[in-house]
């Protein structure tokens, strides 16, 4: 491949002059949230508008949160959201437009120009656009002319599997049924998801271990739990409505335990805007009762330690004539597997084990004397855990602990996965998925009299290597970030260049639709969360499935942002209509009602039988997760222990290069993982701060231990470049980057995304869930140099930001 597709073309970098790293010293949420949410609501025109507008989050008759996915509890209070919620809001409901005349004053080559901030700052987009070569513009086109020229590229296609259609997590329900059912009509299953740059290893590692890819709490487990371990997660960040459930854990005196690489704020202290005492005295309550720093890319040799401290005191327990420390009724009537993975435990040194944790033997030992303590335990775990190179191990090794012990379908116990946007989970329910189940596949051929493509479709990974190729020649994306949210970002953006026709469903610009197709490229803009969705028999909700598998609905409140713009149903329903002519399907008269798209939905899935009758009344219902009434969905009909040898997970070709390399070089080796900051949604950037970690103005840092800075020979604040190091010896680097001091485990680094994604090979992955490994990758570091420039085009006055 060739080098040059690894330049870095993502220019991130804010104005300088108003960068600054600082202590911070409050704990999470309360004076701090509440005055970012006032600034984010001036800074987009909204004040009284935003105020109303977030009266209406996540009530029964108001609209989801667009954000994560952390569910609500059954009686919700008036002010039910989070900061990262707020922003959300206030950027979607937002006075800023984006109409064809912003688009007539600037080309193509100046907005790719600008930073992904700026991108994000200018406002909703409200016109669909076609790109215009000869200009270097996008001009606005009518959407029966757009619909028409994605119609004639499918159908130029030599076989429908030359197509990928993308889906984002924001996506609804109701949305995302229609989207699979009209493109397995067209006769491809290639779904690229955002699910596989995510949970894709936790979907694939509990249905093989627990016959369903899904959590297993609920809210009320938690008032129950007698401790919590949180695993690769920072809630302060990416969940903060989470912080409220762990306030209420630990203020009842049970043990919440955080096992994270970075001291976290959110992890250690929260002050709740909802207590008056706590504002009032600007006091706060200490969430994580013990916190354990295991290095990055460490977790599996933690989670074996844990395994194998339980069976050597297990061991020494029926010596002494004492109970098993195992349940062993559970696992004898529910479990296979358990004889080998004990074996495989008691194979593995110690030695081998504490190599790879970053902990010390009588740390691992404490944290395995906790879970062993606690009667009824929850895990909790995120990205640090899934984007892995052996994340499907992580988790799996997650449910043989819970399992050993009973912990599913027990009350105030079980496996908890939080996933990102806020319907992440239900578009997989709804069988966005590019492996389907002949089960899916054989009920949606009965209801609809319809024949469905039974091969495996491509996910994200292969979509992308695909479109290199020349395989995937016209890519559709139904909201999301593709471009940068992806690994090997300049490989990327080659290999959507090499589509015939890029197009965009999207409620904001951002950089993905700045890299077109090589014919043509659309921007299809269409409804918020937040807003009206009118259609013939009124105005309509959709539904969508949280964290833990609620299903309720979600009705905007705002008027549209323009009245060109189409919910996402309706374009998906005029786009089938366009593709499939001939179709027995009657697309439009399901948008009339969306009552019909769920009855049909209930057509197809047993769980979601009386949905209408069933979502309807406040707080909708819950899909029961099989496993707790211990009903396994497995192969064998039983729940799973799966383990993988030690020297397997840390001896994989990528491990035994970097290792390799670190011996014939004199530069240190590190492991880098990538992260969110505080004013960020996965790709979407809403400012330049990172408070809770003490930055601001700037988002190109690179956190690392002092004693590393040191050892290596640099100080605080000097420029450095990053390159990853991989097999392949393609040069990846991503140049200029603060060194800041930080509490992490030595060896290990601290790096904001989507500016670090290019340092992440697109063959660095979980070799069966196919998600990249971003939270594991080996690189080097160089003196750099101050960036010779700082995008100094910001949309508002930084002063305002920082206040």
């Amino acid at each position: 491949m060739d080098d040059k597709l690894h330049e870095n073309p993502v220019n991130v970098q804010p104005n300088i002059g108003h960068a600054r790293i600082t202590t911070y010293t409050h704990p999470a949420a309360g004076w701090g949230a509440l005055l970012s949410v006032a600034r984010n609501l001036t800074q987009q025109g909204i004040m009284a508008k935003g105020a109303i507008t977030l009266l209406n989050i996540n009530q029964p008759t108001g609209f989801d949160c667009p954000g994560c996915a952390w569910p609500e509890k059954k009686h919700a209070h008036a002010f039910n959201f989070c900061e990262n919620g707020a922003k959300a809001i206030a950027f979607e409901a937002t006075s800023k437009r984006v109409p064809p005349e912003f688009f007539a004053e600037r080309t193509v080559s100046w907005l790719s120009e600008q930073s992904d901030y700026f991108l994000e700052q200018q406002g909703r987009l409200t016109d669909p656009m076609r790109y215009d070569a000869a200009t270097d513009r996008y001009v606005p086109i009518s959407w029966e002319e757009a619909f028409s020229i994605i119609a004639r590229h499918l159908h130029a296609l030599d076989n429908p599997n030359q197509a990928a259609f993308y889906t984002s997590g924001r996506a609804s329900n109701e949305a995302a049924f229609l989207y699979q059912l009209f493109v397995r009509n067209f006769g491809t299953n290639n779904f690229p998801d955002c699910s596989n740059m995510c949970h894709e290893t936790t979907s694939f590692g509990l249905a093989e271990s627990l016959g369903l890819g899904k959590g297993t709490v609920t809210l009320d487990d938690f008032e129950l739990a007698d401790a919590v371990f949180i695993f690769g997660q920072n809630p302060g960040t990416n969940h903060p409505r989470m912080l409220s459930t762990l306030r209420e854990v630990s203020k009842r005196g049970a043990r919440i335990i955080s096992i994270n690489p970075l001291k976290e704020r959110g992890l250690e202290r929260f002050q709740d805007p909802q207590s008056p005492i706590e504002m009032m005295t600007n006091g706060s309550t200490r969430i994580s009762s013990n916190y354990f720093q295991p290095k990055v890319g460490g977790d599996y040799a933690v989670l074996m330690g844990m395994m194998k401290h339980l069976r050597e005191w297990d061991q020494k327990a029926l010596a002494a004539g004492k109970p098993s420390l195992f349940d062993h009724a559970f696992i004898d009537m529910n479990t296979d597997g358990f004889t080998a993975m004990i074996d495989q435990v008691d194979q593995t040194s110690w030695a081998s084990i504490h190599e790879q944790t970053g902990l010390k033997p009588d740390e691992l030992k404490s944290l395995a004397k906790m879970f062993c303590d606690a009667e009824r335990v929850i895990f909790c775990w995120g990205m640090g855990i899934t984007q892995n190179r052996n994340g499907v191990a992580n988790v799996q090794m997650l449910a043989n602990l819970l399992l050993a012990r009973g912990h599913i379908g027990r009350p105030g116990a079980g496996a908890c996965p939080v996933r990102g946007h806020s319907n992440v989970q239900g578009d997989r329910t709804m069988g966005i998925h590019e492996r389907p189940s002949p089960k899916l596949l054989d009920s949606l051929d009965r209801v609809f009299n319809m024949k469905s493509p039974r091969e495996n479709g491509m996910g994200v990974l292969e979509t992308i290597e695909g479109m290199l190729k020349g395989d995937v020649k016209v890519f559709f994306a139904l909201g999301g970030n593709f471009a940068v949210a992806t690994p090997d970002t300049p490989v990327t953006f080659e290999a959507l260049r090499r589509c015939t026709l890029t197009a965009h469903v999207a409620t904001k610009l951002n950089r993905s639709h700045l890299i077109m197709g090589k014919e043509e490229a659309l921007i299809l803009p269409c409804l918020g969360r937040t807003e009206i969705d009118e259609q013939l028999h009124g105005p309509q909700a959709i539904s969508v499935e949280d964290s833990m598998s609620n299903v309720h609905l979600s009705a905007g409140k705002n008027a549209p942002a323009s009245p060109n713009l189409l919910s996402e149903p309706d374009i998906i329903a005029r786009l089938a209509e366009a593709v499939l002519p001939d179709s027995p399907i009657k697309w439009r008269w399901y948008i009339e009602s969306y009552d019909r798209i769920r009855d049909a939905i209930a057509e197809v899935f047993d769980e979601f039988h009386d949905f209408n009758a069933r979502v309807y009344p406040p707080g909708g219902f819950h899909l029961q997760h099989p496993a707790n009434e211990h009903d396994w969905h497995t192969k064998t009909g039983k729940a799973g222990f799966f383990i993988k040898p030690i020297d397997e997970v840390y001896a994989d070709k990528e491990y035994a290069y970097a290792a390799q390399y670190k011996g014939q070089h004199k530069g240190q080796l590190y492991t880098l993982m990538t992260m969110r900051s505080h004013d960020q949604y996965n790709t979407t950037i809403y400012g330049l701060d990172d408070r809770y970690r003490g930055v601001f103005g700037q988002r190109r840092v690179l956190f690392m231990n002092k004693d590393d800075i040191k050892e290596a020979g640099f100080v605080a604040d000097q420029w450095i470049d990053i390159e990853s190091i991989f097999p392949d010896q393609v040069k990846r680097v991503v140049e200029s980057f603060r060194i800041v001091p930080y509490d992490i485990p030595r060896g290990s680094l601290g790096a904001y995304y989507p500016e670090t994604n290019p340092l992440v090979a697109l063959s660095s992955r979980d070799k069966r869930a196919m998600i990249p490994a971003s939270k594991s990758i080996p690189v080097i570091l160089h003196a750099g140099g101050a960036p010779e420039h700082f995008n100094l085009a910001l949309p508002v006055d930084p002063e305002a930001i920082h206040g």
